[in-house]
């Protein structure tokens, strides 16, 4: 249970992150298509998380972790894209993206280790 908690802890920190990138994007940049993809998924992450732990059964847990880290696959792919079409500095998008990248190796941990249970 403590890394669960640990995970949403993690997920919501990395949600009100994306939060503030994307008020940051649409207010400098003026770009919505993309940040709007990104906040969908960066928030997505949490709100499945929240799901999974009140799930009904194991294999419910297991299907909303799931969700929760594919999720993160996508906020990676549209945090690259933002980087390398100019929108985020490097900085940025280098503390995010490894804040994706361990989000995501903690939830396919997640996941593997309660599919061996």
């Amino acid at each position: 249970m403590a890394t669960r908690s640990v995970v949403s802890n993690k997920a919501f920190a990395f949600a009100v992150d994306i939060v503030n990138i994307v008020r940051q994007l649409q207010k400098q940049h003026r770009e919505y298509v993309l940040s709007r993809q990104l906040l969908r998924s960066g928030t997505g992450i949490g709100a499945n998380i929240e799901e999974a732990l009140a799930g009904q059964s194991r294999r419910d847990f297991i299907a909303k972790m799931s969700i929760a880290s594919k999720e993160t696959r996508e906020s990676a792919y549209w945090l690259r894209l933002l980087r390398e079409t100019g929108y985020l500095n490097a900085d940025m998008a280098t503390s995010i993206e490894s804040d994706c990248r361990e989000l995501r190796n903690m939830l396919t941990a997640i996941v593997k280790t309660s599919q061996e249970s």
